[in-house]
């Protein structure tokens, strides 16, 4: 069933928000060379430009057609910025050319290693008195939309980074008071030694802390563009990476053109960056096109599926600071995963429950065993009484050590999750996104200033603490392999004995699709009716996602083979992609013939890339949709 939280059709806006972007991107660069001001006027058809004049302080305006209500005002730039853009153009949308953007380093992704990256480029330009153009796009609708995390944070980069982050107000204020590790059996939390060690780390949301740092880097001169939707990598004639183009928008189901159609447009950059996050659509065909796993020598990435909640809840109740991590139930004992309680500020706290995907019962419901959870005598009472504000999904890399592919592609490089530099034992991985982020800007300066090759950002890395940092931790993982008795037992040893520093190391076991079994080994699972108090159904969730997209687009979950999920999926495993993925988005349903057949509600969609990675057949393609569509984070 398709779940609608807007049913207002907003492709036109949309549309013309995208041309006004593109438009404001090279208004910006008009600018700096001319101090003139290109303003976007629309008619039915076409965007037209016109040139204003700055006014008499010196400032400058652009009026949106959708937001007309406000005024994006700048002032002018240093007479050094040097534009590539044409100071002067019309945008029609009965064109069939896409507009080109010019840039020294684009970055795709707005999360933190985008962030960091866009930040470290600009501070080496003043540090340098060099001038480099930095672009960051982002598919969510603002940044920090589709940002989600626990996130017990480690501000070990930030400090690198932004050394006065705390003098500059960053959403970090809440230090961790209190660090609890419990196994829980059904009716039971046992306390354990806590292996964590989280003093001095703060309990933030990501997504607000991704906000801040988009402030900083645009107070340093990097242009962030929310709203844009990656689609394709660009090549030069020698297979060089030379940008990325963004989709089309107002293309109809059936893949007519639409009153409103506009071209994408090709953003291109001597550098081009790749922070997509955990198995970016982009950074997978990339790695797959130049065998980056095979030339790092790393073995298949793993995951896991984290489900999250934000709930505000008594003040009684709430002890800021407080960390609580549990294995065990509801999970079996054959699946690695567990759950978070983490008290935020503000009488909130995030719970949440990760499940890794190499698990083997296709009749295990990720979002279930989360409903589950909550209702565990030592987690109910936290949240009696209390209310949620806010419900995601995401899928996070768990391979670490042994899964990091070699990071530099021609014209570019991944950073963050794009490569994937999770600490699992640690449950964090945004402090090493941040500092891969930074190494790649400090690699891609060098190349664009000083003749340098961007090699040097995998000889760096490797020389970092977050080479150190996987490296020590690389056996927790795969010790669970064997099972959740033994995987503790071998983990331990890691924690409390070796620490990292034997000369072997366990590989991973199956890549997660083929770790399914076929339905016929396992019994179905029966899971309780959610009592909307504590649990909820899928529908209630997704509205507090604040998930939308463009209902009349062409689905941007694609089947490499229509006839798999009746012939396979659904005989053979019991239709796992009905479970798997959080927000219901696929659906087996009768047809006229009442033969059941895979239905698919892409505008339930949580871009969580689970079922690009789970179905066992690798048959779905997760694609980008159009810009500004997905969840609306504003806490997780």
């Amino acid at each position: 069933m398709r779940y609608d939280n807007v049913k207002k059709d907003h492709s036109h806006c949309n549309c013309i928000m995208l041309n006004f972007r593109s438009l404001f991107s090279k208004s910006k660069s008009k600018i700096a060379s001319t101090g003139y001001l290109l303003r976007a006027t629309t008619t039915s058809q076409c965007l037209h430009t016109k040139i204003h004049t700055p006014n008499a302080n010196n400032s400058h305006h652009v009026f949106s057609p959708r937001y007309s209500h406000i005024a994006f005002s700048f002032s002018k730039p240093p007479a050094r910025f040097n534009s590539r853009v044409p100071t002067s153009r019309t945008f029609c949308t009965a064109s069939s050319e896409r507009d080109s953007i010019e840039y020294d380093v684009v970055i795709v992704g707005a999360g933190p290693a985008g962030l960091s990256a866009a930040i470290r480029l600009k501070q080496m330009c003043r540090e340098r008195n060099a001038d480099l153009s930095v672009c960051v796009l982002d598919k969510g609708a603002e940044v920090g939309a589709h940002i989600i995390s626990g996130n017990v944070f480690e501000p070990r980069a930030l400090n690198e980074l932004l050394p006065q982050w705390k003098e500059q107000e960053a959403p970090i204020t809440t230090p961790v008071s209190s660090d609890k590790f419990w196994f829980l059996t059904k009716g039971r939390a046992i306390s354990l030694p806590s292996p964590f060690n989280n003093q001095g780390n703060y309990v933030i949301s990501l997504s607000q802390l991704v906000r801040w740092m988009g402030t900083k880097a645009e107070e340093l001169g990097v242009e962030i563009y929310p709203g844009f939707a990656a689609s394709e990598i660009l090549y030069d004639a020698n297979n060089k990476v030379i940008g990325i183009g963004t989709n089309d928008m107002g293309i109809a189901k059936d893949g007519s053109k639409k009153e409103n159609f506009q071209r994408g447009v090709e953003i291109k950059g001597h550098i081009t960056l790749l922070a997509e996050g955990c198995r970016g659509s982009l950074s997978e065909k990339i790695i797959k096109k130049y065998n980056l796993r095979e030339r790092g020598g790393a073995e298949h990435q793993t995951y896991a599926l984290g489900i999250k909640e934000v709930w505000e809840i008594d003040e009684e109740k709430h002890q800021p600071g407080a960390v609580i991590h549990t294995l065990g139930w509801p999970l079996d004992h054959k699946t690695y995963g567990g759950s978070f309680l983490y008290h935020m500020k503000d009488n909130q706290i995030s719970i949440g429950l990760v499940v890794a995907l190499n698990y083997q019962n296709p009749f295990l419901n990720p979002y279930e065993e989360f409903q589950k959870l909550k209702h565990h005598p030592a987690i109910k009472p936290f949240l009696e009484g209390g209310t949620v504000i806010q419900y995601g999904a995401r899928t996070l890399n768990e391979g670490g050590f042994q899964s990091i592919p070699y990071p530099v592609f021609p014209g570019g490089a991944l950073i963050g999750c794009s490569a994937g530099f999770m600490n699992v034992p640690k449950i964090k991985g945004t402090h090493t996104a941040m500092k891969s982020g930074m190494l790649a800007a400090e690699a891609t300066f060098g190349a664009l200033n000083e003749g340098l090759d961007m090699d040097t950002y995998w000889d760096t890395l490797r020389n970092s603490w977050i080479w150190e940092e996987l490296h020590k931790s690389r056996n927790y993982r795969p010790a669970f392999e064997y099972g959740l008795i033994p995987g503790l037992a071998l983990s331990g040893l890691e924690h409390y004995i070796f620490k990292g520093r034997h000369s072997f190391t366990l590989k991973h076991g199956k890549p997660d699709h083929e770790a399914t079994n076929a339905a016929r080994f396992h019994s179905p699972i029966h899971y309780p009716k959610a009592d909307g108090v504590l649990s909820f159904d899928v529908p209630s969730s997704l509205h507090r996602s604040n998930t939308n997209h463009e209902h009349d687009q062409p689905p941007h979950l694609r089947l490499r083979d229509p006839k798999s999920p009746e012939h396979i999926n659904l005989p053979v495993y019991a239709a796992p992609e009905s479970r798997y993925c959080p927000a219901r988005v696929y659906e087996y349903v009768a047809d006229e013939q009442n033969q059941m057949k895979l239905q698919i509600n892409a505008q339930n969609c949580l871009h969580c890339k689970a079922c690009d990675i789970k179905d066992p057949m690798q048959n779905i393609e997760w694609t980008v949709p159009e810009g500004g569509g997905g969840p609306g984070y504003s806490v997780m």
